[in-house]
């Protein structure tokens, strides 16, 4: 009797022990949401984590775009000058510290293949870069009066790190003003097509029939339109002397009604497969209304696929704002946007001679690829299957 008490004894206590930690071991992950299960999967995707860290510095630049920009985007100075590097040495080549940079100055010699006057560094006059120098005013948030910019002179004159236009208006402020513009325009157009898109596909695959028939074939008529030639045709529609706020207005109409429509088909086939799932047929069984079913069911069920495609839809919308712009249906002065800046890279002869014109272009390709590569992150993050 005792030897089984002995041998039965250590068993139970290893299983009792077992069933004791077993809780312990998941008390780290009981009370962890949808949203902690996301985040950690993000976090160890590097491109996903940069691409955030991108979108969140293109957007604090567009917000603190009068802050970060060292002069006035508006204010004109020599046309075409060149980008001033910062340089940590004197004319003579001796280490100073903080850096400087040599303002440009017309010299009385002549580019002999476009006979415009060669500028260059002027050595005798060096201009020291600061941190929240005197510049410019202006109204942080269009609130808030301030004339502290934080990078520029310390002495107040102008700074161009990269280059001029043929206006001689700062490229990298009007890149930074110009991102508020864009942005707004793809996030704007991006929030209308997830809207209807969603809607629209939700509604016609959970009811289906002959209203998902019809809604189906208008869906392709849209998707049928060839936008390429219907965006040059609208270039020539548009008057020139259209107000701008009319101008913006008909350019966001135009590209989310063209929009929508892949956004329905994909929240439709996603929506037909939730409809048939068991506890969407047993809320239909215990007498659900069909708009709670879609709203408390299927619409937290595709949100999922609808992130994804945000985030993958900014970067189109960016990169056809650019083409419209560059084709000339972009906003009108005074705004700045980055299509309206490419207007000024259609001549090859400058984009030869003077290569810091394109900097717009970067800023795009750098935009496109952070909201990729947020997207890609957020899709295995939210369905690592």
């Amino acid at each position: 009797m005792s030897f089984e008490t002995q041998a039965t004894l250590p068993i139970a206590t290893s299983a009792a022990e077992q069933h004791q930690t077993e809780p312990r071991m998941s008390e780290r992950h009981r009370n962890e949401s949808y949203l902690s299960l996301v985040w950690r999967r993000l976090k160890k995707s590097w491109t996903g984590m940069l691409g955030l860290i991108l979108v969140c510095l293109l957007l604090v630049s567009a917000v603190f775009a009068d802050f970060l920009s060292p002069v006035d985007p508006k204010a004109t100075n020599i046309g075409f000058s060149p980008p001033q590097l910062p340089s940590f040495t004197d004319k003579d080549g001796n280490f100073v510290f903080p850096p400087r940079v040599y303002p440009v100055r017309e010299t009385a010699d002549l580019d002999p293949v476009t006979f415009q006057p060669i500028i260059g560094p002027d050595y005798d006059n060096p201009q020291i870069i600061g941190l929240f120098v005197k510049g410019a005013p202006y109204r942080l948030l269009g609130l808030i009066p301030l004339d502290r910019h934080l990078i520029g002179t310390q002495d107040g004159s102008p700074i161009h790190f990269l280059g001029t236009d043929k206006f001689g208006r700062d490229v990298l402020s009007r890149m930074l003003y110009g991102s508020r513009i864009s942005l707004s325009i793809a996030l704007t157009v991006v929030f209308i097509v997830t809207v209807v898109g969603t809607t629209v596909g939700m509604v016609s695959g959970y009811f289906g029939g002959r209203f998902d028939a019809w809604t189906q074939r208008f869906v392709e008529l849209v998707l049928a339109f060839p936008q390429l030639p219907l965006y040059l045709a609208l270039t020539s529609l548009i008057p020139v002397t259209a107000p701008t706020h009319v101008f913006l207005v008909f350019v966001v109409g135009v590209i989310s009604a063209l929009g929508w429509a892949q956004m329905s088909r994909e929240v439709r086939g996603k929506t037909l497969a939730l409809a048939r799932i068991d506890y969407v047929r047993a809320a239909i069984a215990v007498g659900a209304s069909d708009r709670r079913i879609i709203l408390q069911h299927i619409f937290p069920n595709v949100m999922s696929h609808v992130i994804v495609a945000v985030t993958l839809a900014i970067p189109s919308v960016v990169l056809l704002e650019s083409f419209l712009g560059f084709l000339g249906f972009a906003v009108k002065p005074p705004l700045i946007s980055w299509g309206l800046m490419l207007q000024d890279t259609s001549t090859y002869s400058v984009i030869g001679s003077y290569p810091w014109i394109l900097s717009p272009v970067g800023i795009v390709l750098i935009t496109v690829f952070a909201f990729n590569a947020l997207g890609d992150g957020l899709r295995d993050a939210i369905d690592p299957y």
